[in-house]
């Protein structure tokens, strides 16, 4: 092991040595604030003070100790080394389904996202969650190549229909799959003043992810690429990952056509008279 490693080894074997680093990186500590803060006996806080001094990590000052800057610089990075860790676990299970063709994604942007992803015998966390997102907004904006579950068809139709402003935007097929799902129930909501539906030739990460906006979050819907079966939702209220969403949702809007409501009216007839 290389003398790197070790010194991360040395810090990560011990909560109390993490718990010394971030007490001391917001500002100057007394031992027993620092005891307090971390639950470590009084030898165990003499071995890791004395520890951090001889690595010239912090400094005393009369009762209290302090970050030197080589410690700042020490915890900054391992604290963000743990944080990397804890997103990479939470987005462990679903990255093969993040978006790889969407400018500007970033796993940071994702940091404490809420995942449903389908535990053992309980498939339908994902479904119940995207549920719960549509119910609880006044506005959808997004897009998507994979037809939802009819159950989640069901709750935007209502949604729409008990006044949610709905702007989405379909791959064909999944615009005729949605369609042929209830073409009465989408002719009803596709006429609504604040409905309005578009069609794109070639959504990005059409066969992984769709990307949906609500009131206060943004998510992304991830796919089985064989089944299309909704196998996650990955939603936050991170501003940053919001910001990006709606930019990405835009730029997507403006190169895809607008679909008119006597469309839908148009196929119905001509199903009725078939």
């Amino acid at each position: 092991m290389d003398v790197a490693t070790e010194e991360i080894e040395f810090l990560a074997r011990s909560s109390h040595r993490v718990g010394v680093m971030e007490g001391l990186i917001d500002g100057s500590c007394e031992r027993g604030e620092l005891r307090a803060a971390t639950g470590a006996s009084s030898p165990t806080m003499s071995r890791i003070l004395a520890d951090f001094e001889d690595r010239r990590w912090i400094v005393r000052e009369g009762p209290t100790y302090e970050l030197t800057p080589l410690g700042e610089f020490v915890a900054e990075r391992f604290l963000e080394l743990r944080e990397a860790m804890e997103i990479e676990r939470k987005l462990r299970d679903v990255w093969q389904w993040l978006p790889r063709e969407m400018d500007g994604f970033s796993v940071d942007l994702f940091t404490d996202a809420v995942v449903s992803y389908p535990g053992p015998g309980y498939p339908y966390e994902p479904v119940e969650r995207l549920t719960h997102l549509i119910e609880g907004t006044t506005r959808l904006r997004g897009f998507d190549s994979i037809v939802f579950k009819s159950i989640n068809n069901e709750t935007v139709c209502q949604a729409v229909l008990d006044g949610m402003e709905l702007e989405y935007v379909y791959s064909p097929t999944a615009l005729e799959k949605t369609f042929a799902w209830n073409p009465e129930r989408v002719t009803e909501v596709a006429s609504c003043d604040h409905c309005t539906v578009f069609v794109h030739d070639d959504l990005p990460d059409r066969s992984r992810c769709g990307l949906g906006i609500v009131d206060d979050r943004a998510g992304i819907c991830c796919h089985d690429t064989e089944t299309g079966a909704l196998t996650a939702v990955i939603d936050t209220d991170a501003p940053a990952a919001r910001e990006w969403a709606i930019s990405t949702f835009e730029r997507v809007r403006k190169e895809a056509r607008l679909v008119e409501p006597q469309a839908f009216e148009t196929l119905v007839s001509s199903d009725l008279h078939s």
